[in-house]
Protein backbone atom coordinates (compact mmCIF):
# COMPACT_ATOMS: atom_id res chain seq x y z
CA UNK A 1 0.00 0.00 0.00
CA UNK A 2 1.08 3.26 -0.55
CA UNK A 3 0.43 4.91 2.69
CA UNK A 4 0.88 8.90 1.23
CA UNK A 5 -1.42 8.19 -1.34
CA UNK A 6 -4.06 6.54 0.68
CA UNK A 7 -4.04 9.54 3.31
CA UNK A 8 -4.29 12.00 0.54
CA UNK A 9 -7.40 10.30 -1.03
CA UNK A 10 -8.74 9.73 2.37
CA UNK A 11 -8.38 13.48 3.28
CA UNK A 12 -9.69 14.17 -0.36
CA UNK A 13 -12.25 11.68 -1.08
CA UNK A 14 -14.08 11.12 2.59
CA UNK A 15 -12.87 14.26 4.75
CA UNK A 16 -13.21 17.21 2.30
CA UNK A 17 -16.39 15.97 0.75
CA UNK A 18 -17.81 16.19 4.16
CA UNK A 19 -17.77 20.02 4.50
CA UNK A 20 -14.55 19.48 6.57
CA UNK A 21 -12.95 22.63 5.45
CA UNK A 22 -10.81 23.66 7.88
CA UNK A 23 -7.17 23.91 6.67
CA UNK A 24 -5.58 23.63 10.10
CA UNK A 25 -7.66 19.84 10.48
CA UNK A 26 -6.58 18.65 6.90
CA UNK A 27 -2.93 19.43 7.28
CA UNK A 28 -3.33 17.70 11.36
CA UNK A 29 -4.85 14.83 9.31
CA UNK A 30 -1.99 14.83 6.49
CA UNK A 31 0.34 14.42 10.00
CA UNK A 32 -1.02 12.12 12.45
CA UNK A 33 -0.01 8.36 11.49
CA UNK A 34 -3.79 6.91 11.65
CA UNK A 35 -2.30 3.71 10.99
CA UNK A 36 -0.13 3.55 14.02
CA UNK A 37 -3.07 3.37 16.24
CA UNK A 38 -5.27 0.55 14.00
CA UNK A 39 -5.03 -2.69 15.59
CA UNK A 40 -2.18 -4.77 13.77
CA UNK A 41 -5.10 -6.85 12.22
CA UNK A 42 -6.90 -4.18 10.30
CA UNK A 43 -3.84 -1.78 9.73
CA UNK A 44 -5.44 -2.20 5.79
CA UNK A 45 -8.46 -0.70 6.30
CA UNK A 46 -6.66 2.53 8.50
CA UNK A 47 -7.84 5.04 5.71
CA UNK A 48 -11.02 3.01 5.12
CA UNK A 49 -14.63 5.01 5.56
CA UNK A 50 -15.64 2.72 8.33
CA UNK A 51 -15.41 1.77 11.69
CA UNK A 52 -11.95 -0.38 13.15
CA UNK A 53 -12.67 -2.85 15.33
CA UNK A 54 -10.56 -2.17 18.44
CA UNK A 55 -11.15 -5.53 20.74
CA UNK A 56 -12.95 -8.70 19.35
CA UNK A 57 -12.47 -10.50 22.73
CA UNK A 58 -15.98 -11.26 23.85
CA UNK A 59 -14.72 -11.23 26.98
CA UNK A 60 -13.78 -7.98 26.83
CA UNK A 61 -15.14 -5.31 28.70
CA UNK A 62 -14.21 -2.90 25.40
CA UNK A 63 -15.68 -5.43 22.65
CA UNK A 64 -17.87 -3.47 20.37
CA UNK A 65 -15.71 -0.71 20.94
CA UNK A 66 -14.12 0.90 17.66
CA UNK A 67 -11.99 3.72 15.82
CA UNK A 68 -14.97 5.95 14.36
CA UNK A 69 -14.57 6.77 10.10
CA UNK A 70 -12.16 9.27 9.86
CA UNK A 71 -14.70 11.38 8.38
CA UNK A 72 -16.53 11.70 11.71
CA UNK A 73 -13.02 12.12 13.60
CA UNK A 74 -12.56 15.01 11.36
CA UNK A 75 -16.00 16.64 11.98
CA UNK A 76 -15.91 16.69 15.55
CA UNK A 77 -12.50 18.07 15.56
CA UNK A 78 -13.69 21.19 13.08
CA UNK A 79 -16.45 21.48 14.96
CA UNK A 80 -15.51 21.75 18.38
CA UNK A 81 -12.76 24.18 17.36
CA UNK A 82 -9.81 23.56 20.10
CA UNK A 83 -7.56 26.36 20.49
CA UNK A 84 -4.29 26.08 21.94
CA UNK A 85 -4.67 27.47 25.28
CA UNK A 86 -7.65 25.13 26.28
CA UNK A 87 -7.85 21.79 28.31
CA UNK A 88 -10.04 19.13 26.78
CA UNK A 89 -11.76 16.04 28.46
CA UNK A 90 -12.23 12.80 26.26
CA UNK A 91 -14.18 10.27 27.27
CA UNK A 92 -14.01 6.88 25.09
CA UNK A 93 -9.97 7.07 24.34
CA UNK A 94 -10.20 3.74 22.29
CA UNK A 95 -7.03 3.54 20.27
CA UNK A 96 -5.55 7.04 21.12
CA UNK A 97 -6.41 8.24 17.88
CA UNK A 98 -8.40 11.34 18.31
CA UNK A 99 -6.62 11.94 21.64
CA UNK A 100 -3.52 12.90 19.43
CA UNK A 101 -5.51 15.21 16.83
CA UNK A 102 -6.63 16.86 20.47
CA UNK A 103 -3.31 16.83 21.91
CA UNK A 104 -1.74 18.96 18.94
CA UNK A 105 -4.88 21.40 19.08
CA UNK A 106 -5.01 21.73 22.55
CA UNK A 107 -2.95 22.71 25.96
CA UNK A 108 -3.58 19.92 27.50
CA UNK A 109 -6.19 16.60 27.40
CA UNK A 110 -7.55 14.15 29.45
CA UNK A 111 -8.87 11.02 28.22
CA UNK A 112 -11.08 8.44 30.12
CA UNK A 113 -10.83 4.62 29.21
CA UNK A 114 -12.91 1.93 30.47
CA UNK A 115 -10.93 -0.71 29.41
CA UNK A 116 -7.19 -1.00 31.33
CA UNK A 117 -5.83 -3.24 27.75
CA UNK A 118 -7.15 -0.21 25.38
CA UNK A 119 -5.97 2.31 27.84
CA UNK A 120 -2.76 0.93 27.70
CA UNK A 121 -2.62 0.63 23.83
CA UNK A 122 -3.67 4.20 23.68
CA UNK A 123 -0.97 5.33 25.95
CA UNK A 124 1.75 3.45 24.39
CA UNK A 125 0.27 4.81 20.82
CA UNK A 126 0.58 8.23 21.79
CA UNK A 127 4.11 7.86 23.08
CA UNK A 128 5.51 6.98 20.16
CA UNK A 129 3.53 9.37 17.88
CA UNK A 130 5.57 11.85 20.63
CA UNK A 131 2.24 13.39 21.88
CA UNK A 132 2.91 14.33 25.48
CA UNK A 133 0.33 16.48 26.38
CA UNK A 134 -2.48 13.72 26.69
CA UNK A 135 -3.07 11.52 29.99
CA UNK A 136 -4.67 8.43 29.60
CA UNK A 137 -6.86 7.18 32.59
CA UNK A 138 -8.28 4.28 33.03
CA UNK A 139 -12.03 5.22 34.32
CA UNK A 140 -15.91 5.19 33.39
CA UNK A 141 -16.66 8.22 31.71
CA UNK A 142 -20.04 7.86 32.68
CA UNK A 143 -19.44 7.58 36.82
CA UNK A 144 -15.69 9.36 36.98
CA UNK A 145 -15.66 12.54 39.51
CA UNK A 146 -13.93 15.11 37.79
CA UNK A 147 -14.11 17.83 40.44
CA UNK A 148 -10.30 18.27 40.86
CA UNK A 149 -9.88 18.39 37.28
CA UNK A 150 -12.14 20.39 35.76
CA UNK A 151 -13.42 22.39 34.45
CA UNK A 152 -12.97 22.43 30.97
CA UNK A 153 -12.79 24.16 27.76
CA UNK A 154 -13.97 21.07 25.55
CA UNK A 155 -15.67 17.82 26.16
CA UNK A 156 -15.80 15.34 23.58
CA UNK A 157 -17.77 11.57 24.09
CA UNK A 158 -16.56 9.43 21.77
CA UNK A 159 -19.28 7.38 20.76
CA UNK A 160 -23.13 8.05 21.34
CA UNK A 161 -24.97 8.15 24.80
CA UNK A 162 -29.07 8.31 24.53
CA UNK A 163 -29.35 11.93 26.12
CA UNK A 164 -26.45 14.72 27.26
CA UNK A 165 -25.11 13.52 30.68
CA UNK A 166 -25.90 16.79 33.04
CA UNK A 167 -22.66 15.95 35.14
CA UNK A 168 -20.26 16.78 31.86
CA UNK A 169 -22.22 19.74 30.94
CA UNK A 170 -21.41 21.20 34.56
CA UNK A 171 -17.71 20.62 33.34
CA UNK A 172 -17.34 23.21 30.79
CA UNK A 173 -16.32 27.01 31.55
CA UNK A 174 -18.22 29.60 30.15
CA UNK A 175 -17.94 29.66 26.49
CA UNK A 176 -16.69 25.70 26.24
CA UNK A 177 -18.17 23.07 23.89
CA UNK A 178 -19.33 19.83 24.22
CA UNK A 179 -19.70 16.96 21.63
CA UNK A 180 -21.07 14.07 21.79
CA UNK A 181 -23.17 11.57 19.28
CA UNK A 182 -26.83 11.64 21.06
CA UNK A 183 -29.59 9.39 20.43
CA UNK A 184 -31.02 5.68 19.17
CA UNK A 185 -30.85 3.91 16.29
CA UNK A 186 -31.23 4.95 13.16
CA UNK A 187 -31.71 8.22 14.05
CA UNK A 188 -28.55 9.36 16.14
CA UNK A 189 -26.86 13.54 16.00
CA UNK A 190 -24.19 14.71 16.24
CA UNK A 191 -24.71 17.53 19.03
CA UNK A 192 -23.03 20.58 19.66
CA UNK A 193 -23.79 22.11 23.18
CA UNK A 194 -21.46 25.99 24.32
CA UNK A 195 -22.36 27.00 27.86
CA UNK A 196 -23.35 30.48 27.71
CA UNK A 197 -21.29 33.49 29.91
CA UNK A 198 -24.39 33.28 32.06
CA UNK A 199 -26.38 30.18 33.30
CA UNK A 200 -28.03 28.07 30.49
CA UNK A 201 -26.65 25.99 26.96
CA UNK A 202 -26.64 26.52 23.77
CA UNK A 203 -27.29 23.47 21.33
CA UNK A 204 -27.09 22.67 17.84
CA UNK A 205 -27.69 19.62 15.61
CA UNK A 206 -25.42 19.70 12.45
CA UNK A 207 -25.23 16.40 11.41
CA UNK A 208 -26.43 12.98 11.35
CA UNK A 209 -24.49 9.63 12.65
CA UNK A 210 -24.83 6.56 13.79
CA UNK A 211 -22.10 5.71 16.49
CA UNK A 212 -21.77 2.74 19.52
CA UNK A 213 -22.63 3.30 22.33
CA UNK A 214 -20.41 4.46 25.26
CA UNK A 215 -20.21 2.14 28.71
CA UNK A 216 -23.13 3.24 31.36
CA UNK A 217 -24.71 6.08 30.74
CA UNK A 218 -28.24 6.59 30.95
CA UNK A 219 -30.86 5.26 28.97
CA UNK A 220 -34.38 6.48 29.00
CA UNK A 221 -37.11 3.92 30.64
CA UNK A 222 -39.02 2.17 27.60
CA UNK A 223 -42.77 1.47 28.02
CA UNK A 224 -43.77 -2.14 26.36
CA UNK A 225 -47.49 -3.11 26.38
Amino acid sequence: MNLEQARFNMIEQQIRPWDVLDAHVLDLLSVVRREDFVPPAHRALAFADLEIPLKDDETSIARGQVMLAPRVEARMLQDLNVQKHEKVLEIGTGSGFMAALLGHRAQRVLSLEIDAALAATAQANLQRAGVMNVEVRVADGAQANLAADGPFDVILLSGSVAQLPEALLEQLKPGGRLMAVVGDEPMMRATLVRRAEGQGWVSTQPWDIVAPRLLHFPEPVRFHF
